[in-house]
């Protein structure tokens, strides 16, 4: 019998890559749904899985009383939403990125994440792709050497997938944490959208171990193949002393050595299945922590909230034309800042 009860609030397309996982997943199991203001696709997603819907989150976590409850909702409910699922003792959680929309709600998560009992994990998935993992292995096996350079991009903006990959350098770089940003950005209409960022960002990142990197966002930043939508354009490449790695979630993945080259053109049908495998792979990480509290999931609130903390860096220093030292102190009203910034005129 699975050993963990699980459920979901939010019923949109995201939380069916959630909910597929599952089937990978032999100690926990799917037993609720929440959606407040679509019925029908509550309806339907419960049917589809087989579990409970209602229509209301609060009680649904009361009646449940699930260990863990994956929150995919958009991320401008995480201020209703963290708070409420810590109030109510729920052991562990996987909320959606990014993590943060803004500054008062990265301020009110990070007092949050200083006093809460729950386990809050972030929903970066590919930690656990396989293709991925191996690229990391590769670079902790040190058959390549000390890393010099990471160099990582993706065709959304910096809310919608530069916190995934920001999260995929710094896997590559054994999580060394970030200690300053020098960037540039451009264009206020996505400031406007529900993943809100400037259109377009490009950031040289110093980590704590003295790797640089690039960081670049949006329609300036790297195509990886010829397909017309913005998110399949996402990727991370390490460089160092005798070879690299790269990563493309909808493109290649290879490992370059002085021995070899290994690695391949991803297909379709890969994409799905090592989506699922990273997703379960997320999950059991959760319940790992839930066993062992010495052993935290690596996409942990505290880990994400400090990767916003740079993204808030790139904010100011595109106002002030300065590189930012992380961890920062945002003024309330940046956002506000940026936007005045990136909607001036030449």
């Amino acid at each position: 019998m699975p050993k963990y009860r699980c459920a979901i609030i939010g019923c949109g397309s995201r939380a069916y890559g959630h909910a597929n996982a599952y089937q990978r997943i032999s100690r926990g199991k799917l037993v609720a749904c929440a959606n407040r203001s679509d019925t029908s696709r509550r309806e339907k997603f419960a049917n589809i899985f087989g579990i409970t819907g209602y229509a209301d989150a609060a009680e649904m976590l009361r009646t449940e009383q699930p260990d863990l409850v994956h929150l995919v909702t958009m991320p401008d409910r995480w201020r209703e939403l963290l708070p409420m699922v810590s109030a109510l003792g729920v052991p562990a959680c996987i909320v959606e990125k990014p993590i943060a929309c803004g500054v008062a709600d990265w301020h009110l998560l990070s007092e949050l994440e200083a006093q809460t009992t729950t386990k809050f994990g972030v929903g970066k998935q590919f930690r656990w792709h396989p293709y991925l993992i191996r690229c990391r292995e590769a670079l902790q096996s040190g058959e390549l050497g000390e890393i010099l350079f990471l160099d990582f991009s993706c065709g959304m903006n910096l809310s919608a997938q530069g916190t995934h990959i920001i999260d995929w350098a710094m896997a590559l770089n054994n999580d060394e944490p970030i200690v300053s940003v020098f960037a540039t950005a451009s264009g206020a209409e996505s400031l406007r959208s529900t993943y809100p960022a400037p259109d377009t960002s490009a950031c040289q990142v110093v980590f704590d171990n003295g790797v640089y990197g690039q960081w670049c966002t949006g329609f300036t930043a790297k195509r990886i193949n010829d397909a017309p939508a913005i998110y399949k354009h996402c990727r991370v490449a390490a460089y160092a002393e005798r070879g690299r790695v790269l990563f493309e979630e909808f493109g290649r993945w290879q490992i370059v050595s002085t021995q070899e080259i290994a690695g391949h053109q991803t297909t379709p049908d890969e994409w799905r299945e090592n989506n699922d495998i990273a997703q379960a792979g997320l999950t059991e990480a959760m319940f790992d922590w839930l066993e062992d509290d010495t052993h935290p999931i690596e996409t942990n609130l505290k880990r994400a909230l400090h990767q916003w903390n740079a993204v808030l860096g790139i904010y100011a220093s595109t106002i002030t034309h300065t590189p930012i030292t992380i961890p920062f102190a945002p003024p309330d009203n940046l956002c506000a800042q940026l936007g005045e910034a990136l909607t001036k005129s030449p």
